[in-house]
C-alpha cells in the first residue's frame, strides 16, 4: 500500500504552500460525521459537514468533527459542497455555523430543503444556500467544480469532481449502482468522461466494501412490500429510516394499492414526509394521509402507520408503541410490525429488545430476510466499488466512509482493478494526502478529533465524557477527611455508589480508609503550608493504583477536605 501510517505525524495549524492537499476532519474509520477537505493554495473546499450517533449515550446525542483547522483557516475556505441529505453528511451544519463562517453551502433537490428545516430549529443561522443541479459548474481560482448524479436511498444524490491543475479529484459521496433505479440513472457517461480527461485520484465510499452481493435495486423491495402488504389483514405499522424518501413513497403506493389509509407518527418522520410531499418528492392520492384524530374511527385493516423507531431508539415512536407508552397507539390482536430497514452497527441490541417486546404483546414482526425482501442498502457492494473505479481509472486512491476493515477491503478491491498498491492510501481522520508536482505524500496532519454535542446543542468536553464513562464501568469512591487547620482528625470516610456495598467489604473499605490516612498524613508532615490541589495530585493516582489492585477496578475517586 501507498500510505498507511502508524506513527505520530506532526499538527500543520496552516498550509502556505501551491501543494494539493485532501484530509478527513470525519469518516475515516468510522461510520459518521462524514467531512472532507480538499485545499490548494489559499482555496479550502469542505465536502460534507456531517454527525455521528453515538453508540454508548453518557447523555450525548450526537458526535461531530473538530472545527479546529477549519476556523484556522476561515480566510481559505470557498463553500461547503453537499452531496446529499443525510444525517451524517448534512447533521453538523449548524454546529459548524455557529463556529465557521461559511461562504456558500452548495446543495442539491431534497437536501436543500432538509438543510433550512435543520437550520430553522437554531437561531441567528442564515447561510448563503445556493443550489446546484446535475450540469452546473463552479469555478474558482484553483478548482472547477461540476456533479455527477449517482443512486442512493434519497433523491438528489451526487459525487463531485473537482478539476485540478493535475487532474480530477473525484468524491462519490454515498451511491450504489441501481439499474433500475426510481428517480434517474447515474451518469455513467460523465465518469468515463473524467476517466479520458485523467481522475488524480477518487474518494469512495467503503461502507459495504466487504458485501459480495449486488445490491438490491430499491424497485425490487417496494414490489416485495407491496406483496406483503396483500397478504395482512390487520393493521400494519412499519418502521423505516425517515430520509429514505424513495421506501416512504413505496410505502405509500402499498398501502394505497390495499386501500389503506396512512398515518405518521415520529417528529423526523412527520418533517421528511411533509416536506416530501410539498415538493412532490412523495406523492399519494388526496385523502390517504390522515391525522391521529382519524385513525381511531378506521377499521384495524384500512390503516398503515408509518413509523420512526426502526433502529430501536428508546423515544422513538416504534419503542413507545412496544413498551406500551406511547398516547396514541396500543398494539392490538392482529397488528404486523414491518421493520424496513437493517441495524446500523451497534444498534442490534436495542433492536432486538424492541422486537422482543413487540412480540410479547401480541404482535406479528416481520424483519429484514432473503425470504421478506423489506430493505436494501444504499450503498455499492464489492461488484458496484469495482464498477466505479473501473469506470473512472483513477492514478490514486483513497477509500473513505467506512471503519478499517471497509477501508482496508476497498483499497484491495482498487488493487484487483489495476490501481497501482503505491498509489492507494488508506488514512486516519486528520492525516493530509499531499499531490506535489513531482512527488505524493503524507508527512503532515492536521488537528481532528471528536466533539461531543448534548441535547442543548451544547459541546460537551471530553474530560466529562470520561468521567461519565468511568462512573457507568466502575462506580465512583468518595473519600471525606475530616480536618482542623488542615490537621486530621479522624479516620478519613468512605463513601461508594456503583463500585462496591459498603457493609459486605468492610476489610476493603479499613483498608482504603487507612491508605488514605497514611497518604494524608504523610503530605502533612513533609509540607510547610497545605496545598488542597496539589494534594489530591498525590492522592488520586496512589489510590487509585492501591484500588485496582485489589479489586481490578478504577472507580472515579472524589476526594473532599472538611477543613474547620
Amino acid at each position: 500500500m501507498g500510505t498507511i501510517n502508524n506513527k505520530q505525524l506532526p499538527i500543520i495549524e496552516r498550509f502556505n504552500d501551491n501543494n494539493i492537499k485532501i484530509f478527513a476532519l470525519g469518516g475515516l474509520d468510522e461510520i459518521g460525521k462524514n467531512m472532507y477537505v480538499v485545499e490548494c493554495d489559499q482555496e479550502l473546499i469542505i465536502i460534507d459537514a456531517g454527525i455521528m450517533f453515538p453508540g454508548d449515550n453518557y447523555g450525548i446525542d450526537y458526535i461531530i468533527p473538530d472545527y479546529t483547522y477549519l476556523m484556522d483557516n476561515v480566510d481559505k475556505i470557498i463553500g461547503l459542497f453537499i452531496t446529499h441529505g443525510h444525517e451524517d453528511h448534512i447533521g453538523g451544519i449548524p454546529y459548524l455555523l455557529r463556529k465557521v463562517s461559511i461562504p456558500k453551502i452548495y446543495a442539491s433537490g431534497i437536501a436543500v430543503g432538509l438543510i433550512k428545516n435543520k437550520l430553522s430549529e437554531f437561531s441567528n443561522l442564515s447561510p448563503n444556500i445556493i443550489e446546484y443541479h446535475n450540469d452546473s459548474v463552479f469555478k474558482f481560482q484553483n478548482f472547477e467544480i461540476s456533479f455527477f448524479k449517482t443512486n442512493h436511498s434519497i433523491p438528489d444524490s451526487s459525487g463531485i469532481a473537482i478539476k485540478t491543475n493535475q487532474g480530477y479529484i473525484l468524491h462519490t459521496g454515498d451511491f450504489k449502482f441501481d439499474f433500475t433505479p426510481l428517480s434517474g440513472h447515474t451518469e455513467y457517461a460523465k465518469l468515463t468522461k473524467y476517466a479520458t480527461e485523467g481522475v488524480l485520484c477518487l474518494l469512495s465510499d467503503s461502507t459495504n466494501a466487504q458485501v459480495k452481493k449486488f445490491t438490491t435495486s430499491e424497485k425490487k423491495i417496494g414490489d416485495s412490500i407491496k406483496a406483503i402488504f396483500k397478504q395482512i389483514k390487520g393493521r400494519i405499522i412499519i418502521s423505516t429510516f425517515a430520509s429514505n424518501v424513495h421506501r416512504v413513497q413505496q410505502i405509500v403506493e402499498a398501502s394505497v394499492e390495499q386501500n389503506r389509509k396512512v398515518i405518521v407518527f415520529g417528529r423526523s418522520m412527520a418533517k421528511v414526509v411533509n416536506f416530501s410531499l410539498k415538493y412532490n418528492y412523495i406523492t399519494a392520492p388526496p385523502g390517504t394521509f390522515i391525522t391521529a384524530k382519524e385513525f381511531p374511527h378506521l377499521p384495524p385493516e384500512k390503516i398503515t402507520i408509518l413509523s420512526t423507531g426502526s433502529q430501536g431508539e428508546p423515544l422513538a415512536a416504534l419503542s413507545r408503541i412496544a413498551d406500551g407508552s406511547h398516547k396514541q397507539i396500543k398494539i392490538i390482536p392482529g397488528d404486523t410490525i414491518v421493520f424496513s430497514s437493517s441495524p446500523i452497527p451497534g444498534n442490534q441490541e436495542y433492536i432486538n429488545r424492541t422486537i422482543n417486546k413487540l412480540f410479547k404483546a401480541g404482535a406479528n414482526v416481520i424483519v429484514n430476510s432473503p425470504l421478506t425482501d423489506t430493505h436494501t442498502s444504499g450503498h455499492a457492494s464489492e461488484t458496484e466499488l469495482k464498477i466505479m473505479l473501473s469506470l473512472t481509472k483513477p492514478k490514486h486512491f483513497m477509500p473513505i466512509h467506512g471503519e478499517y476493515a471497509m477501508l482496508k477491503r476497498h483499497a484491495q478491491l482498487a488493487i484487483a482493478t489495476g490501481v497501482d498498491p503505491q498509489n492507494i492510501h488508506i488514512l486516519d481522520n486528520g492525516e493530509v494526502l499531499t499531490f506535489a508536482p513531482n512527488k505524493v505524500f503524507t508527512h503532515y496532519a492536521v488537528k481532528a478529533g471528536a466533539i461531543y454535542v448534548d441535547s442543548n446543542n451544547e459541546d460537551v468536553d471530553n474530560s466529562i465524557i470520561r468521567e461519565r464513562k468511568l462512573m457507568s464501568d466502575d462506580g465512583m469512591l468518595g473519600i471525606v477527611f475530616s480536618t482542623l487547620n488542615y490537621k486530621l482528625m479522624r479516620l478519613p470516610n468512605v463513601v461508594s455508589r456503583g463500585f462496591i456495598y459498603v457493609r459486605d467489604s468492610e476489610a476493603l473499605v479499613t483498608d482504603i480508609e487507612n491508605k488514605a490516612k497514611e497518604l494524608y498524613e504523610n503530605y502533612y508532615s513533609e509540607t510547610k503550608k497545605f496545598n488542597p490541589n496539589q494534594f489530591y495530585n498525590l492522592l488520586l493516582p496512589t489510590l487509585a493504583d492501591f484500588i485496582y489492585e485489589k479489586t481490578e477496578r478504577k472507580p472515579m475517586i472524589v476526594p473532599i477536605i472538611m477543613n474547620v
